[in-house]
């Protein structure tokens, strides 16, 4: 993996990977929410494509987009407070949640209580949920080649929304996109996305098994597919320990291209926009925008905004561009 000084060297290449990690992100979560859809499986069966119509937005990319824009506004320093500000302002005060998780409805709840991070995630029902992981992408674009610093910034903003499994799955996310986006190998994306997992917990458990039955199949897809759905099953979909070990699994079968990986992770099923938002995040930030289909970067380029407002319209690719000069402006202070 090259070091961070090694990165903000190459401009054009840190650029470049940013933008692929938040359009990856954006790609996935349309592209998986529109692959696990009835009709669309009754049509097609297994989806290669996008279809005519417009894309959409689901709270993946949405949530994402506004964890860029904390980072953003905070110049590269996403604090509690910032964190804290941009939910209260964004989400508490909508009278209804159109499409969020169910861990976001019940944090907000915790937040008009006057609960502040970390209790408004730990007194929660659904902290375990992968509502956290969904959305932290942009985190390891901002920490790119900084894996501890990863770890430390997911922390601050899954917090407010999410506890244990909830959080420990979105720093394994913030840590795969910074170790990609320094051009890690697979080997290395997969160590980074494991260094915050504590032993002997439901995670570690299932992300052990996740990466054993791919292995113990000889990364054989189709030997692989249906344990991979059947041995992490939950009976809330959105668990963190079916999600994230199942989008990793992906990463382990299908990572030598961008539009291989992609095709797959989004039509694993279940929790696809998920798990096709997180694959998209780390094969972007590992290939780069240019490795990405131009017509599958346009279509969900501006988010529709149907679950917050504040990202309806924004330009994914505009905002990538704004952390990388976050990242870049650290130059100026020895790195």
């Amino acid at each position: 993996m090259k070091t961070r000084r090694e990165i903000i060297a190459n401009p054009s290449e840190l650029r470049n990977r940013a933008r692929g990690a938040m359009i990856g992100l954006a790609i996935g979560d349309s592209f998986g929410d529109m692959c696990r859809k009835p009709e669309q499986q009754l049509g097609y069966g297994f989806s290669t494509d996008f279809g005519r119509g417009a894309s959409w937005s689901t709270d993946d990319t949405e949530f994402a987009m506004m964890t860029a824009t904390i980072i953003v506004k905070s110049g590269g320093a996403p604090t509690a407070e910032a964190v804290y500000d941009a939910w209260m302002e964004n989400v508490v005060t909508q009278d209804e949640l159109k499409r969020g998780g169910a861990s976001e409805f019940e944090a907000a709840r915790n937040l008009k209580k006057g609960l502040r991070a970390p209790l408004s995630g730990r007194y929660n029902s659904y902290c375990f949920s992968d509502g956290a992981a969904m959305r932290i992408a942009p985190v390891g674009v901002l920490c790119a080649g900084d894996i501890d610093r990863a770890i430390q910034i997911a922390y601050t903003d899954a917090s407010i929304s999410h506890d244990r499994e909830g959080v420990w799955g979105a720093q394994s996310v913030a840590a795969a996109v910074a170790a990609a986006m320094g051009d890690a190998d697979f080997d290395e994306i997969f160590q980074a996305a494991m260094k915050p997992v504590p032993v002997d917990t439901w995670y570690a458990y299932a992300m052990h098994k996740a990466f054993s039955i791919v292995d113990d199949n000889g990364c054989d897809i189709l030997k692989a597919w249906m344990p991979l759905h059947d041995e992490l099953w939950t009976s809330y979909k959105a668990s963190v320990c079916e999600a994230v070990p199942q989008a990793f699994a992906c990463l382990r079968l299908s990572h030598t291209d961008f539009r291989g990986g992609m095709t797959l992770a989004s039509n694993f099923g279940r929790d696809a926009d998920t798990i096709g938002a997180i694959c998209g995040a780390v094969l972007g930030a590992k290939y780069g925008y240019d490795s990405i289909p131009a017509a599958w970067a346009e279509k969900p380029r501006y988010p529709s905004g149907t679950c917050l407002p504040l990202i309806g319209g924004v330009d994914i690719i505009a905002l990538a561009d704004q952390i990388a000069d976050i990242v870049l402006s650290e130059a100026s202070g020895g790195m």
